[in-house]
C-alpha cells in the first residue's frame, strides 16, 4: 500500500525533527551503529580464531613436556572455538530478512514497501491457533452427522 503525498511529507518532517532533536537515536534507528558493531565483533572473532590456531600450532611445534603441550593445545582450542563463536554469532541476522525499503528523504530513513514476505506452499489464515483448531473440529462434526 502506497503512502499518499501528504503522508510522505509528514513522514519526512518527522524524520527531520528526529534527526535534529536526537541524532544519536536517529543513527541507531537507521541501523548503522548496529551494523558497525556487528562488523567489529566479526573481525575481532576472526582475530581471536587465528590466535587460537596459532596456539594450537605452537603446542605442536614446542619441544616441551607433554603436559604443557596438552595445556597449550587445549587453551588454543578453547580460544579458537571462542573466536569462531564470536564471529559466527555476530554475522547472523536476528529474525526474518529485512523488508524492501524505499528511501524517502536525505535523512536515510525509508518507507517499508509491503509487509511479511510471502512463502510459497505455506498459507497462514491470520487467526490464532485455537480458532483454527475449533474450525477444524466443527467441520469434522458436520461431516460426521
Amino acid at each position: 500500500m502506497e503512502l499518499s503525498e501528504e503522508e510522505l511529507r509528514l513522514l519526512e518532517q518527522m524524520e527531520r525533527a528526529l534527526v535534529e532533536e536526537d541524532p544519536k537515536l536517529a543513527s541507531t534507528l537507521r541501523g548503522t551503529s548496529f551494523q558497525r558493531a556487528a562488523r567489529r565483533r566479526m573481525v575481532m572473532g576472526g582475530v581471536v580464531l587465528v590466535a587460537g590456531i596459532g596456539l594450537l600450532i605452537l603446542a605442536v611445534l614446542l619441544d616441551v613436556d607433554t603436559v604443557i603441550q596438552t595445556i597449550i593445545g587445549v587453551l588454543g582450542f578453547v580460544v579458537m572455538l571462542g573466536g569462531a563463536i564470536l564471529a559466527l554469532t555476530s554475522a547472523r541476522r536476528p529474525g526474518p530478512a529485512a523488508p524492501k525499503v524505499r528511501a524517502t528523504s536525505r535523512t536515510g530513513f525509508g518507507v517499508v514497501d509491503g509487509g511479511r514476505p510471502h512463502r510459497p506452499g505455506r498459507q497462514r489464515s491470520g487467526s490464532p491457533f485455537m480458532e483454527r483448531m475449533e474450525e477444524r473440529w466443527r467441520r469434522r462434526r458436520e461431516r460426521g452427522l
